[in-house]
């Protein structure tokens, strides 16, 4: 769980997760969308690959980057475990 949110903290990291929400892109496809080096952008896919967020599959020479629902679903379904039972008083 702590690599999932230290993947989280970062803006760029969220906005990457953003534009893979749409559809699977490439490494350059991300990296065309800011104004950083290649190899700062492949640093943050590696974290949000570490963390589970996005799989990542080798076409070629080219990577292909997509979400990865399954953690999401795991995230959402233990943060709303700590919601309050309709009945409880809050």
């Amino acid at each position: 769980m702590n690599s999932l949110f230290k993947a989280l903290n970062d803006p760029t990291r969220r906005a990457i997760l953003e534009l893979l929400r749409a559809r699977p892109l490439t490494a350059g496809e991300i990296a065309e969308q800011f104004n950083f080096s290649k190899p700062s952008i492949s640093h943050h896919l590696d974290l949000l690959r570490q963390a589970d967020l996005v799989s990542s599959v080798r076409q070629g020479q080219f990577i292909t980057y997509s979400l990865n629902m399954t953690v999401f679903d795991e995230v959402i379904g233990w943060l709303l475990q700590f919601r309050p039972a309709p009945n409880d008083s809050a």
